[in-house]
């Protein structure tokens, strides 16, 4: 909380040994909210453009990489994980998927390094934590990811990146390294990405539109530093617009996953649409900041 002018010099004498680093900790900077305008769209594949996507910058002109249920390989989900999210892309080049599954007390990041070989590392849920593994976000510097549970949550979770951070194995229990803890509480987000090293972008499947006023929002979250996985952050969340919601069906809209590449300053949500028209008029829907 802010010093306030009445305080006696005492009191700011006990807040003198505090370091910059801590009041950094304690509160997020005031930062101002960005506007995304839209500026196109692509149909959305229901089965395999339907969870995620992500751009990936090495190796130098690679396609972009979704993620849908006909994304799942046969022998990941005969081993029980059924539910892909969305995936994100280090700055080297290791794509990393996030699955779950609907028993048990794990969840699974799976790997492709850049030369393309596939590694799994599995994470031991810890106590209070959901099963639900929505997404991941690689942290501009790489050694640190986050990932997020489904539902109303005001907290994001940090993990070293696997296959990035010399300290993970695929032989070994991916731990918990810290936390993000927001401001305000946050419902059912589908993905999100940096856009700095401070500031994610997340997309939002809230239904019922009281957190923010809006359902289905675009959200901006500035943290208060970039997670390094040895102390948590804080971040201030803003909701800056609703997402696109148009059919030729009408019906319940889901969310899905997001991604900001920044070669081209572009922002990509996924919406499908209700019913039948999942189908056919799904959008992934383009973005740019004005």
């Amino acid at each position: 909380m802010p010093l306030r002018a009445r305080r006696r010099r005492t009191v700011l004498a006990a807040l003198a040994p505090l370091t910059a680093a801590a009041l950094l900790t304690a509160a997020p900077p005031a930062s101002a909210a960005d506007t995304w305008t839209e500026a196109g769209s692509d149909r959305a594949d229901a089965l395999t453009e339907s969870q995620g996507l992500t751009s990936v910058e090495v190796p130098a002109g690679a396609a972009n990489r979704y993620t849908g249920i006909g994304t799942i390989p046969v022998g990941v989900s005969g081993r029980g994980w059924n539910h892909i999210g969305d995936p994100d892309a280090s700055y080297d080049g290791h794509y990393i998927e996030p699955y779950q599954r609907d028993d048990g007390a794990t969840k699974m990041f799976r790997v492709q390094a850049p030369g393309g070989t596939w590694s799994e590392y599995v994470h031991t849920l810890g106590p209070g934590e959901a099963r639900n593994n929505s997404w991941v976000a690689v942290t501009p510097g790489g050694q640190w990811m986050l990932a997020g549970e489904y539902g109303t949550m005001s907290r994001l979770l940090v993990f070293p990146t696997p296959g990035v951070n010399p300290g993970t194995s695929p032989s070994a229990n991916l731990p918990q390294a810290s936390t993000v803890r927001l401001d305000h509480a946050v419902r059912d987000v589908q993905g999100c990405d940096f856009v700095t090293a401070t500031r994610l972008l997340c997309s939002s499947d809230d239904p019922a539109g009281t957190l923010f006023g809006i359902t289905k929002p675009l959200l901006q979250v500035d943290l208060s530093a970039e997670p390094n996985g040895t102390a948590d952050v804080t971040g201030h969340v803003t909701a800056l617009r609703q997402l696109p919601l148009r059919s030729s069906c009408s019906g319940t809209f889901e969310t899905e996953g997001i991604d900001y590449d920044r070669r081209t300053g572009t922002l990509r949500v996924i919406v499908l649409s209700p019913g039948f028209c999942v189908l056919t008029d799904s959008k992934t829907y383009r973005f740019t900041r004005s």
